[in-house]
């Protein structure tokens, strides 16, 4: 009995010990938390979707989920070999030009009429709380080192594979202005960013920073470090410069939103959508190929890039099944996706061609 005792003290200090690492995160407090408690999708401490959006889907749970994930081999979870990708300067693209360069997943730098913008950066090689979640070959050959100072620094929501501790911190340096959801800012306090650098906002709200217009959009997901979820937003952006005008989706499953946002904010030039992680026992908070497409449609996007796929394994599907799926899709809807090499050059005002990079790997 004794000894039950003891080794449950020992979990539940070591579960303890963990959670207060600085890497975890920061609960907001103060003015920060009026702003949370006066939002009116904040109930009970805790942020909520518009739409329904349970975590799993109907017949679903957790004990179903894990087995499919211990049980289902699939040998193609990640590429044999090494990701083909382009080594671009990016201090040496002309400040003038506006274009957009993938990292692989979700992580994409953009300069809009002279601006440099980072969108969540994940730079460590690993997207969880105990390094376990490597990044395929090929994929984290861009850092913190390779990025030029940036005006402004996007963060969709704080998962792991979008607000990454040792990216942030190292980042710090090099970044003028962070925006981000409302209570996402806790966490840059916490781990040294000034106050005055953090533009938080809620679903709706607008902010012009550097000459261009941001409106935070809604999103469907969900949001959380350790055992807590939900206690900051997770949020898209529109973001409209003198020529351009773009929505970044940040992760979210398929709603009525995007719909919504089309009509209000759009039509758009470009849309980065999320394409990958996907299944069907958690299809409310991940989109579908099928569902990325209507999206982009929805959206009124002239053209979008899928992202969230070809660095991590975050899901069973084969790793490359996403930017198969999508393509197919748009191809059958008429849709125009843009599907670079990670770290190619976008050129957001021209017509490019894309080869399927992914073939024959």
């Amino acid at each position: 009995m004794w000894i039950l005792i003891i080794v449950l003290v020992f979990i539940a200090l070591a579960f303890y010990l963990f959670s207060k690492q600085d890497k975890i995160g920061y609960y907001a407090k103060g003015e920060r938390l009026q702003r949370m408690e006066a939002a009116p999708n904040f109930k009970n401490g805790v942020f909520d979707n518009l739409e329904n959006t349970p975590s799993l889907a109907e017949g679903e749970t957790m004990l179903t989920v894990m087995r499919k994930w211990l049980f289902t081999s699939n040998p193609n979870k990640q590429p044999l070999s090494e990701l083909p990708h382009v080594q671009t300067d990016l201090n040496a693209l002309p400040l003038d030009s506006n274009v957009l360069v993938w990292f692989g997943h979700s992580s994409y730098y953009l300069q809009l009429d002279g601006k440099r913008i980072l969108v969540d950066p994940v730079f460590s090689g690993n997207a969880s709380p105990i390094n376990n979640i490597k990044a395929f070959l090929g994929t984290n050959t861009f850092g913190v080192a390779e990025m030029p100072e940036m005006d402004i620094l996007i963060i969709s929501h704080d998962h792991w594979d979008h607000l990454d501790y040792a990216t942030i911190r190292s980042l710090q340096p090099k970044v003028k202005r962070v925006l981000t959801g409302l209570g996402v800012g806790a966490h840059f306090e916490g781990w040294g960013y000034p106050a005055a650098k953090i533009t938080e906002l809620y679903w709706g709200e607008t902010a012009d920073i550097d000459g261009l217009h941001f409106t935070s959009c809604t999103a469907r997901h969900f949001s959380g470090r350790w055992l807590t979820r939900n206690t900051s937003l997770w949020s898209s952006f529109a973001v409209r410069s003198s020529n351009l005008n773009m929505y970044l989706g940040g992760d979210s499953g398929y709603g009525k939103h995007f719909k919504e946002i089309g009509a209000a904010l759009g039509p758009f030039d470009w849309a980065i959508l999320e394409n990958g992680q996907y299944n069907e026992s958690w299809r409310y908070i991940h989109m579908l190929p099928d569902e990325v497409v209507q999206a982009s449609q929805e959206l009124h996007a002239q053209r979008f890039i899928p992202v969230h796929s070809a660095k991590f394994v975050l899901s069973i599907h084969d790793w490359d099944e996403p930017l198969k799926e999508v393509t197919k899709y748009a191809k059958n809807k008429s849709a125009l996706a843009a599907t670079p090499k990670i770290g190619e050059v976008v050129y957001l005002n021209q017509n490019q061609s894309f080869n399927a990079w992914w073939e024959n790997i």
